[in-house]
Parts: C-alpha cells; structure tokens; sequence
C-alpha cells in the first residue's frame, strides 16, 4: 500500500500551507487521506488544486473513497464523489488499558 502512496505539499515560503494525501493498493482502491489547507489561505483553490492532482495521479484505480464532514460533502460532490449509506467503524487503541 505505501507503495503506492501519493503526498503533496503546498509552501509558502517557508511554512506548510497545504498538505494532501492517499494510499492505494494501485489497482483496485485509494483512500484519500487528507486533503489540508492552513485556515489562513482556505478557499483560493488549493484544496482543490491538490485533490485534482491525487485524482489525476490515481486515475487508473477502480474505487476512490474518503470520509468528510458535512460541511464538505459539497466540495467531494463537484469532484464526482458520492455519499454512501455505509457504517463507519472505528477502533481507538491509544489509552486501552
């Protein structure tokens, strides 16, 4: 999987504004991690500037997934994601006694 793995980073001078990321199996899933812009610079395009580049990226996989909040369903949906009625599950294994 980290094979096939993909991160971009967006500077501004000195400092990390933007940060993306997805990890794949290279053929059949990807998973996009993180798509992060610094509150400072959201909205003037760099999110989706670095989503349109993993997308590019990984053009040739089968199924792209990834979780978001509501607030940006809207964002995912112009890019052709679709909302699924799926059961997220998580599993916290920092502080188990």
């Amino acid at each position: 999987m980290l094979k096939h793995s993909i991160a971009i980073g967006v500077w501004e001078e000195n400092e990390l504004i933007g940060f993306a990321r997805v990890v794949s199996d290279g053929v059949f899933r990807a998973y996009i991690e993180d798509v992060v812009v610094h509150e400072i610079v959201r909205n003037k395009g760099i999110g989706e500037k670095m989503l349109t580049m993993l997308l590019q990226e990984i053009s040739h996989v089968h199924i792209v997934s990834l979780f978001c909040g509501e607030k940006l369903i809207k964002f995912y949906g112009e890019h052709q994601f679709q909302a699924t009625k799926q059961i997220v599950m998580h599993r916290n294994q920092i502080g188990k006694e």
